[in-house]
C-alpha cells in the first residue's frame, strides 16, 4: 500500500524545522532561514532535527550544503514568572561533503560543527578554505562569522606561498597557496 503526504502535511514540517532555525539567529541577525534537503526527522527526546540527502541551508549570505545536517536545539521550558522560554539552536553539525560560503570566502571539509553562543564554524576533515584564488588548508580551519576570520591549525606551523608544486608542503602543517597575478 502506497502512502503519500498532503502538501499542507510538508508545509508544517517545513514551518516547524524553520521556526527551530529562527529561535536564534545562526548566521545573520534578522534574515529567513530556508533548508532543503531529499529527508527530515526530529526527535524531541534528544532536542534534534537531522536533514539528510542533498542538504542546502542559507539564510543572508551564508550558506551550508553537506550530504547530512544535524541541528541540536535547546529544551522547552519555563522561565521564573513561568512564561515559555523560545528554543534556539545550540549546534549544529554537518557531514560529508561539507562546503560552506559567505561571500568571497569557500570552506570545505568532511565535518563541520557550528557553535551558535561562539558563532563559530569549525571545519575537519580535508579542511580547506579558499578566499578568491587563494587556498589554505590544515587540520583544522575555524571561521568566526562575526569577525569575518579563518584561523588554520595543523600539526606544526608552516606555509606554502608561491606555486604548488614548487612549495614545500609538508603532512600536519598548514598548507597556504597564494597566487599573484
Amino acid at each position: 500500500m502506497k502512502t503519500t503526504t498532503s502538501p499542507i502535511f510538508n508545509f508544517l514540517i517545513l514551518f516547524l524545522a524553520t521556526v527551530l532555525f529562527l529561535g536564534q539567529p545562526v548566521f545573520a541577525e534578522d534574515d529567513p532561514i530556508t533548508v532543503e534537503a531529499d529527508h527530515m526527522s526530529s526527535t524531541e527526546k534528544t532536542n534534534s532535527v537531522l536533514f539528510t540527502g542533498d542538504v542546502d541551508a542559507r539564510q543572508g549570505d551564508v550558506r551550508i550544503r553537506s550530504d547530512e545536517m544535524t541541528v541540536y536545539y535547546s529544551p522547552k521550558g519555563k522561565d521564573s514568572d513561568g512564561a515559555s522560554i523560545k528554543q534556539k539552536v545550540e549546534k549544529m553539525i554537518n557531514l560529508g561533503n561539507v562546503e560552506i560560503t559567505r561571500g568571497k570566502w569557500l570552506g570545505t571539509s568532511k565535518k563541520s560543527i557550528y557553535l551558535a553562543k561562539e558563532r563559530q564554524f569549525i571545519l575537519t576533515g580535508d579542511a580547506k578554505a579558499w578566499e578568491n584564488q587563494n587556498m589554505i588548508s590544515g587540520e583544522k580551519i575555524i571561521y568566526y562569522l562575526d569577525e569575518e576570520r579563518s584561523e588554520v591549525i595543523g600539526g606544526r606551523p608552516g606555509v606554502t606561498i608561491g606555486d604548488k608544486d614548487k612549495g614545500t608542503a609538508k603532512p600536519g602543517r598548514v598548507n597556504m597557496t597564494i597566487l599573484q597575478n
